[in-house]
């Protein structure tokens, strides 16, 4: 493996030179840079962490903070997700840096990297309103990207999909099939997402002259035995739902049980559709029948998120700070056109 000086000795240059070439100084022609870089990684040149932040002020390491919970089938996956965001990363000699959230404070991990300047920036997760890790990291003036919105009007730089349209496409999909009767069983309202969906919901219902019952639109943490509970109230009801609308396959797990307890067919006595994001341990095409989904991968979001933060660090340009992906429809075999027993509208 080479060093600044073998690669200065190849090309006629000082080491100094080399250094601030590797390392972004404008002073150094972009020639002579583009020639730097390239004998650089001809000789496979590789950085010392420690020398090249006395020079540049960086780390060459971001951080990701989340909370851990064994319920959940996200934390389940994590580590895919931590390999993608890593791999972007490491396209750009960054390492990433992971780390469970403090219970009690929410800034208070954030407050402590940055403290002991272990990392450039960072990468939010599970915004909610209002939330008080934008507002910290904004203050400070420290570079990061948020997976998701903490606002319609955000001003942060995010990955998000359109949440409002994961409903909006959910509802007007079941509409088609004549179903009048849809229920909601969406996420904690304290989450920036579920608000928007359930935003999106109510906006579409309207649109369509269809009445939602209060009682069919719940909240819940989005786990198997939420969706099983919720779907049973509203199941025993006496003008039960003919559809589903689950916040995820996790729910919609827990509303095929609940069913499946009560003797209702799906899809034959209920639709059911949720949104998907790609869990390996609950594939949606394996349920039975197969579930129809709204799709966005949640694999599909590390590469925009590792590459709106590194131009926000800026280590690159022309990508945009703010994105946002649509959700994909896969019509399966979970829904079907009402039956005319459960076509009458709710009152």
């Amino acid at each position: 493996m080479a060093t600044l000086k073998q690669i200065a000795k190849e090309l006629g240059l000082s080491p100094a030179t080399v250094s601030r070439a590797l390392n972004g100084f404008p002073e150094v022609n972009i020639d002579t840079r583009k020639l730097v870089e390239e004998t650089a990684k001809q000789l496979e040149y590789r950085p010392n962490k420690i020398a090249q932040k006395l020079v540049s002020g960086r780390s060459g390491m971001v951080g990701m903070i989340v909370r851990i919970n064994p319920r959940s089938p996200f934390d389940r996956t994590f580590a895919e997700i931590m390999l993608g965001l890593s791999s972007r990363l490491a396209q750009h000699d960054i390492d990433l840096v992971f780390q469970v959230a403090s219970e009690s404070d929410p800034v208070e991990s954030y407050r402590k990297m940055i403290e002991k300047q272990i990392v450039d920036g960072f990468i939010v997760n599970a915004p909610v309103a209002n939330d008080p890790r934008i507002a910290f990291l904004t203050k400070k003036g420290i570079p990061f990207v948020v997976h998701g919105r903490a606002s319609k009007d955000a001003v942060h730089p995010y990955f998000d999909i359109s949440n409002n349209g994961v409903t909006e496409t959910a509802v007007r999909h079941l509409a088609a099939l004549g179903h009048k009767r849809i229920a909601l069983l969406n996420g904690e309202k304290t989450a920036v997402y579920a608000i928007d969906r359930e935003e999106g919901f109510r906006a579409t219902v309207a649109d369509l002259g269809i009445h939602v019952p209060e009682r069919m639109i719940v909240n819940g943490q989005p786990f198997e035995l939420y969706g099983y509970e919720a779907a049973k109230a509203m199941l025993a009801d006496a003008t039960p739902p003919s559809a589903i609308i689950c916040v995820s396959t996790v729910v919609a797990n827990g509303v095929y049980r609940a069913a499946g307890e009560l003797g209702i067919s799906i899809p034959r006595d209920l639709s059911v559709i949720a949104h998907d994001d790609d869990i390996p341990q609950l594939r949606a095409e394996n349920f039975v029948p197969p579930l129809t989904v709204t799709s966005a991968p949640l694999q599909a979001s590390c590469g925009p998120l590792a590459e709106i933060l590194i131009t926000r660090l800026g280590l690159a340009q022309g990508t945009p700070l703010q994105q946002v992906a649509e959700a994909e429809l896969i019509e399966r075999a979970s829904t079907a056109p009402v039956l005319s027993r459960l076509a009458t509208p709710w009152t």
